[in-house]
């Protein structure tokens, strides 16, 4: 009997060979593009782009921003896979449904979202500007909007990876006498460790990268409020094709470089998880 995943060697290449030459289209080439562009005046050229004030502001918020928004959706991830893996309570469901509310929701609405919240005719613009808090068309809007965009990227990774391993573990570890905190330290979290870094990669990769809802609670203040694609927009709404491919370029090498990290880490993880097996 023929089995259903056997194709004739004619097939799997050709499909192969699809597969390839579709990733050269959309990615490759793309990618190629946005370093020749970069390139097109020389070296120096594209060091004056990404050395600009400007350019290293943009540069140097959108690591700020997600230096503070990563760790944030790690506690909120564990928290939350821990709890809807380990425990039951009321809501549970609607916990689950609003962890992937950002992924039903166009990143311009989010934005639009703080804005009504608190911007300065919002629900809470009065109180803040009484207090001389301003949180739109400021860091903490860009880290507000990008906290909620990225915030089940950790959470999505660690839910299904803790109950495909149960509680067995930790329930041993209690009746032996250890506390809440050692269980999750000495028994959850080496269990997660793999999967907890992958989520993390993903979540600084979008952090990084994220345009719609950081462009609209970000005013686009030049050497303030503007992140790495907010001043890729500028610059190429500029006419300056090669100042925009150039600090284009960097945000290309981060996410090359996040995607090395993310390859190791799930060949690391399959090892881990086959060494369990």
């Amino acid at each position: 009997m023929r089995l259903a995943t056997t194709e004739r060697p004619a097939l799997r290449i050709a499909l192969i060979g699809l597969a390839f030459a579709f990733l050269a289209f959309f990615l490759v080439l793309p990618l190629v593009a946005v370093f020749a562009e970069a390139l097109k005046l020389g070296l120096g050229a594209f060091m004056d782009a990404v050395s600009t004030p400007d350019a290293l502001s943009a540069i140097w918020l959108t690591l700020l921003v997600a230096a503070i928004s990563v760790p944030l959706n790690v506690v909120f991830g564990l928290a939350a896979s821990w709890a809807i893996t380990k425990f039951q309570f009321p809501g549970k469901s609607l916990l689950i449904s609003l962890i992937d509310l950002p992924f039903s929701v166009s990143p311009v609405v989010s934005g639009l979202i703080f804005v009504l919240l608190f911007g300065a005719q919002g629900l809470l613009g009065p109180w803040l500007a009484a207090h001389d808090l301003k949180i739109i068309f400021a860091v903490p809007g860009i880290v507000l909007a990008t906290v909620f965009i990225t915030f089940p990227f950790v959470a999505r990774e660690l839910i299904p990876l803790m109950m495909e391993q149960g509680k067995d573990e930790e329930e041993a570890a209690l009746s032996l006498g250890a506390s809440g905190w050692q269980t999750f330290r000495h028994v959850t979290l080496p269990n997660v460790r793999w999967g907890l870094l992958y989520g993390v990669l993903l979540c600084n990769a979008r952090a990084m990268g994220e345009f719609g809802a950081v462009s609209v609670v970000s005013g686009h203040v030049r050497g303030e409020t503007n992140t790495m694609p907010l001043h890729v927009e500028i610059l190429y709404n500029e006419y300056d094709f090669v100042g925009a491919f150039a600090v284009a370029s960097l945000l290309a090498c981060l996410a090359l470089v996040t995607l090395v990290a993310k390859t190791a880490l799930e060949w690391r993880f399959n090892i881990h998880g086959s060494a369990r097996h």
